[in-house]
């Protein structure tokens, strides 16, 4: 099955964790590389004031896995963990230097035991959603009823986006 997760990192060195988390998820057992987006630089969403400068790095790996997806919820888990991930209670979109999510997993969808797939605000999010049209621009996502590249061409244009690195 294929799988598209999204990778972010706000600080520290983000595009080494990025690099980190990308090689942690591809030594899954059973899984292999598919592709991936450039990474880019955006502004973060829904801070707290005192987060607003603490630019986001964004990208989008694709894999192919024959591991079950709540397998990959506590492996993301543990990749998060091992690379400085804290929760911070009360702080949802508090600064991270890694945030794993799994965008999409082939056709299913899934709404249990914390396992959201497709990952609920995906097409409401440009840093999302532009990796992964690099990538997938006509993928439809189960329940979307538009490809990526339209979603992102209805979304308005965020000036807080750009390119930080095309190969990684």
């Amino acid at each position: 099955m294929e799988i598209g997760f999204s990778l972010g990192s706000n600080l520290y060195n983000r595009k080494r964790l990025l690099m980190q988390a990308k090689n942690l998820l591809l030594s899954a057992p059973r899984t292999k590389f598919v592709d991936q987006s450039p990474i880019y630089e955006t502004t973060p969403v829904d801070v707290l004031p005192q987060y607003q400068d603490m630019a986001y790095l964004n990208s989008v790996v694709i894999v192919e896995s024959e591991l079950p997806l709540e397998s990959w919820l506590s492996y993301i888990g543990k990749i998060e963990e091992s690379l400085g991930r804290e929760r911070i209670e009360g702080e949802r979109n508090a600064p991270r230097p890694i945030d794993v999510d799994i965008i999409y997993a082939g056709e299913q969808i899934i709404d249990s035991g914390g396992l959201e797939v497709p990952h609920p605000r995906w097409a409401e999010r440009r840093f999302v959603v532009q990796p992964l049209n690099d990538v997938r621009p006509n993928l439809i996502l189960p329940a979307a009823s538009k490809s990526v590249a339209q979603i992102l061409g209805a979304l308005p244009p965020d000036a807080g986006l750009s390119v930080y690195d095309e190969r990684w």
